[in-house]
């Protein structure tokens, strides 16, 4: 149970975090909050198996709004929710 609470609080701060940064993206005193790096795989994998056509593929988007928001969310949750 303490597992899922834990992914439930992360998951709530990048989703947070995420709109706090394309938000403050526009904003000239908030750009910092969305500077950050995008790294993951440009093009997709596809394994065709004649049945099953498979695709995998993985970008992430870590921005200074995500990292923040992770960490005070979940110091929050853990908090609020023992």
């Amino acid at each position: 149970m303490k597992f899922w609470k834990n992914l439930l609080l992360i998951c709530a701060g990048i989703v947070v975090g995420s709109l706090v940064s394309k938000v403050a993206a526009g904003v000239k005193y908030l750009s910092w909050l969305a500077y950050g790096l995008d790294f993951g795989t440009s093009s997709p994998v596809t394994v065709n198996l004649g049945v099953i056509d498979l695709t995998l593929g993985v970008n992430i988007n870590i921005t200074v709004a995500v990292i923040i928001f992770v960490a005070a969310i979940y110091a929050l949750g853990r908090k609020i929710l023992r």
